[in-house]
């Protein structure tokens, strides 16, 4: 605390220090221009790019400017009107600054005073999310981008208006906008959260462009400008030391955005203030962060409330890269991934990216093993990401071990991803959203996401008496987090593991994940030992959610041929079907699928009280909100302790055109127990004909774990 107070005070001192108004001033400066026009026809990233703005600005101003009173939900007519309107402006701006062909800020001014004419006459958006709620959308969140991107294609037209033309804009429009975010929704504005973010940096960035301290100031300490609200305590309490948002990637990709554009605008109008630099500079960390937390085929891991085709080639990262690149000197493994996005920014910072990429300085973007630590200090668990092969094929495990995640978090502590040959394997649902579809719950998040996406049967974790995590109750979650035990990535194996204590009420937790390549094996094995300490007796469930087809179980299956049945009232078992059921015995499990051409076996540790059922999502779903994807449950009943040990590996590979197949059977064999405490966990496994001794030291955070 004492740290922060001390970096307020001396931001005091420095925002006494303000550069004076220039046009643009943001992204693109009045002082790049002449070089951004020659990037423009020398650097062909830069010169598709702007194409492609250009294209988008000669559509814009062949239409007659529209600016429609709200009605519709996210995806409706007037909801992508405004959308659109915002995009515009921006391009037009940008085109504008380029080209200094008048035309293009005409239609921003067009625009603009259309807006200010009518924007104090709407009401309360009808379809609003919340109360207060929006105007221009049917959320406030959806406000403030609007604010984001207007007010840059403002800062790239503000010279060409008339200083009667400003006055109104800023009197008739900014002031009644900036009102809205920071008053009348000031519980948003205020909100240590992605939508306060939003709300802040399109009060700051208006601010800084419009010359008006007062919103510049509410956006960095808070409407009460006390420092315990606004875009400062966000950076403070949102990130972990090591650069992790506290609602999963998918939002961290979301809300890099407005952080790394409004620190662009501090950095442009107060470069005294270091921002950059700020928490030993954080925001580089998030960026990095960002673009760990995806696979190889660019997209991010679907932790918490997430869609699952967002990849790091959205806007939001193509902003993040280009800034961090330029203005935070990340790297030229950057360089990499801006390549792969296509595109750069019509900026300052894009053009420095494209210059270097046609200058031969890209490096290949590396993906490593690690763990991400979440929580403000970096004490409320983390995320674990162990990686092995070449990009093509890589094998990598995500290990959820993070705090909750706010509202957007789901009940899955201790959840594993297995990502191989560029798909998902063993895979997270994500969100239930149809996100912009009108029809479906007005793109909102559906009552599913609540009753099934976020419950903990939706996730590869275990499940105790048929009851989520928490009890799935929000406050219980955001009290407590895991612990980490161990992370370690060598030349032999890569091992994370974690502890959760609370999730459950006298049962403790404990996972462990290895990465290790047995001699003569094609590629690693996921070594999995879940941990379940407890007194009296349990039903526990642990579920794989798998791409692919069956293939092969060792045990025969009780097959449900005419009719199904929801596996269970509650807690997201109403909504899942059982397929079938298997008794594996005392002999170990196996279970294999073909995903992708290439085969997947998880040999298990069962006993005979081991039951295996294969199921199917999508039971009590009238409105087919749900995905029907497809799982295996390994379930037990006992008193005390319980181990679950799994290894999957991936193996051999199908070749349909040839028809022919190799590699169809695993390596896996004989697992066995040799000790089982709440300390120690030794067992066996043979891979082909080699045995493999595994021995896992819990409270023993030297030599946590041995492979011999």
């Amino acid at each position: 605390m004492m740290k922060k107070i001390i970096w307020l005070g001396v931001f005091t001192l420095v925002n006494m220090v303000v550069f004076a108004q220039e046009h643009p001033s943001i992204m693109l400066t009045k002082k790049k221009i002449g070089e951004l026009r020659k990037g423009i026809e020398r650097y062909p990233v830069m010169a598709s790019s702007y194409k492609t703005i250009l294209k988008s600005a000669e559509k814009a101003v062949a239409r007659q400017p529209m600016v429609s009173a709200p009605v519709d939900d996210g995806g409706g007519a007037t909801h992508e009107q405004h959308k659109r309107n915002y995009q515009d402006m921006l391009a037009c701006g940008i085109v504008y600054q380029v080209s200094g062909e008048k035309k293009y800020a005409q239609y921003v001014r067009d625009v603009l005073l259309q807006y200010a004419a009518v924007y104090n006459q709407w009401p309360r958006h009808p379809k609003r999310k919340e109360d207060p709620g929006g105007k221009m959308f049917w959320q406030n969140l959806n406000d403030c981008v609007w604010m984001v991107y207007t007010i840059q294609g403002y800062d790239c037209v503000y010279d060409f208006l008339s200083k009667e033309e400003r006055k109104k804009i800023e009197t008739d429009l900014f002031e009644p906008v900036v009102n809205e975010l920071a008053v009348v929704n000031g519980a948003i504005f205020n909100k240590i959260h992605n939508h306060g973010t939003w709300s802040v940096a399109a009060v700051g960035m208006a601010g800084l462009v419009c010359n008006r301290s007062e919103w510049v100031e509410m956006a960095l300490k808070g409407s009460s400008k006390d420092g315990k609200a606004g875009f400062l305590a966000q950076l403070d309490q949102l990130f972990s030391p090591d650069g992790y948002y506290s609602e999963g990637p998918y939002y961290q990709r979301y809300a890099l955005l407005p952080f790394v554009l409004f620190a662009k605008a501090i950095h442009q109008y107060r470069p005294g203030q270091k921002i950059f630099d700020y928490r030993n500079g954080l925001l580089k960390k998030a960026v990095d962060v960002s673009l760990q937390c995806t696979y190889t085929n660019k997209v991010f891991f679907p932790l918490n409330d997430a869609m699952k085709d967002k990849t790091y080639e959205t806007e939001e990262l193509v902003y993040a890269v280009d800034i961090a690149y330029a203005d935070m000197n990340a790297g030229d493994h950057l360089l990499d991934i801006a390549a792969q996005q296509g595109r750069v920014l019509i900026s300052d910072a894009g053009l420095e990216v494209a210059k270097a990429i046609a200058e031969g300085k890209t490096v290949p973007f590396e993906y490593r093993p690690v763990w991400i630590s979440d929580g403000a200090q970096g004490t409320e668990g983390g995320l674990g990401i162990l990686r092995s092969g070449k990009q093509q094929d890589q094998t990598c495990v995500v290990f959820e071990a993070a705090s909750q995640g706010m509202g957007h978090g789901h009940f899955d502590r201790l959840n594993m991803l297995l990502y191989d040959n560029n798909t998902e394997v063993f895979s997270d649902y994500g969100a239930a959203r149809f996100l912009n579809i009108e029809t479906k719950s007005g793109g909102r998040y559906t009552t599913e996401n609540n009753t099934w996406a976020k419950q903990s049967i939706a996730h590869n974790t275990l499940v105790v008496d048929e009851t989520s995590h928490f009890e799935g109750k929000l406050k219980k979650a955001e009290a407590a987090a895991p612990e980490l035990l161990f992370f370690e990535a060598n030349e032999r194996f890569q091992v994370v593991s974690a502890r959760e204590k609370n999730a459950y009420k006298g049962v403790e937790m404990t996972r462990t994940l290895v990465l290790f390549t047995p001699e003569g094996a094609a590629g690693p094995l996921v070594i999995d030992v879940f941990l379940a300490n407890a007194s009296g007796t349990h039903s526990y469930d642990l579920p794989f959610w798998y791409q692919g087809h069956v293939t092969y179980t060792s045990f025969p299956l009780n097959t449900h041929t005419n009719a199904l049945h929801p596996l269970g009232k509650d807690h997201g078992y109403q909504h899942i079907w059982l397929n079938a059921t298997g008794k594996p015995g005392a002999a170990n499990g196996v279970f294999t699928f073909l995903q992708d051409k290439k085969f997947y076996t998880t040999s298990f540790l069962s006993d005979t009280a081991t039951t295996v059922k294969l199921v199917t999502a999508g039971a009590n779903d009238p409105d087919f909100n749900i995905r029907n994807e497809k799982g295996f449950i390994i379930s037990k009943k006992g008193i005390g302790n319980q181990l679950f040990i799994q290894l999957t590996e991936p193996h051999g590979k199908t070749n349909p055109v040839a028809e022919s197949i190799t590699g169809a059977k695993p390596g896996v064999s004989k697992i066995a127990v040799e000790k089982k405490t709440p300390e120690e966990t030794v067992f066996s496994f043979f891979y082909k004909k080699e045995k493999y001794t595994v021995t896992i030291q819990y409270n023993n955070k030297t030599s946590f774990i041995s492979i011999k």
